[in-house]
Parts: C-alpha cells; sequence; structure tokens
C-alpha cells in the first residue's frame, strides 16, 4: 500500500477537483467506451489503430480518475487561517532584500499553485522558507538558482 501525502485544498480547489473528476466519470469515460466499441466493429484487433489508440486514452482517463479520487480522498481543507504567522492559506508581502523588491504571495497547495498569478505552492522554495515566520522577520531562501534572503512585510 503507497502512502499518499496529504494535499492541501481550499473549499474552493477542492470544488474545482471534484468537478474535473465528474467531467472525466461522466464525459471522458463514456466518449472512450464509445470509441473502444467503434474501434472493435473495425474487426482484427492485433492490426487496429484505433482500437490501440482508444485503449491507450481508457488508461490516461482511469489513471487521471484514481490521481483525483486519491486528492479528494486525501484532501485537507483549509479553513481557520491565523495570520501572525505565515502557513497555508495566508497571502504574505515579502521584501527581497538584495534589490528591495516587494511581492506579495498565497500560500495555496500544490494542486492550487500558479505561480503566474503569485499563488505558489507550500512545498516552492519561498515558501518553505517563510513558513512558520512573522512579520519582520527574515528568511534565506536556498533556490536552484542560488541563495537570497526575503523580509516579511505584511501577513494577511
Amino acid at each position: 500500500m503507497s502512502k499518499t501525502k496529504e494535499v492541501y485544498l481550499t473549499q474552493a480547489g477542492l470544488e474545482e477537483i471534484k468537478k474535473e473528476l465528474d467531467y472525466f466519470k461522466l464525459v471522458k469515460r463514456p466518449e472512450v467506451i464509445e470509441a473502444l466499441k467503434d474501434a472493435r466493429a473495425l474487426g482484427d484487433l492485433s492490426e487496429n489503430a484505433e482500437y490501440d489508440a482508444a485503449r491507450t486514452e481508457q488508461a490516461l482517463v482511469e489513471n487521471k480518475i484514481q490521481e483525483l479520487e486519491a486528492m479528494i480522498e486525501n484532501a485537507v481543507i483549509i479553513t481557520d487561517v491565523k495570520t501572525d504567522k505565515v502557513s497555508i492559506g495566508t497571502t504574505v508581502k515579502i521584501e527581497y532584500l538584495d534589490d528591495g523588491e516587494i511581492e506579495e504571495y498565497s500560500i495555496v497547495g500544490r494542486k492550487e499553485a500558479d505561480p503566474f498569478n503569485n499563488r505558489i505552492s507550500n512545498d516552492s522554495p519561498i515558501a518553505q522558507a517563510i513558513m512558520g515566520l512573522s512579520v519582520g522577520d527574515v528568511a534565506t531562501v536556498n533556490s536552484p538558482n542560488g541563495s537570497y534572503d526575503v523580509k516579511i512585510i505584511e501577513i494577511s
């Protein structure tokens, strides 16, 4: 039995995963079953590219369904967020001490991460460095591009 990691989600994130699961179960799975049925009707399965493609797609759809079900089963919903320390569910404003640039990030679970919209995963180097810290604290971020220091300006 494999040990599945907890998946930190907001309530909205959980609802998105449930919608995605419904889509795969109610739309994609029946489409693949129909494609398999049509491919079988073409005759000899040993040399049937359509059948092979449908079987491959079926495996991908079933794997995705299992992945989404595991996420829902292992979901930890982020509620009651306290803003005295950086944690999942908080939004934090930090100053990069090397150049004085100020950025604001929302700390979310990896499934909801969207770096282009400043929603960073709790597994990211920045989040790992600042988790549990308070306003005024300085942290060293160890990233693949080298280390740098950031200061917590605000937590909300």
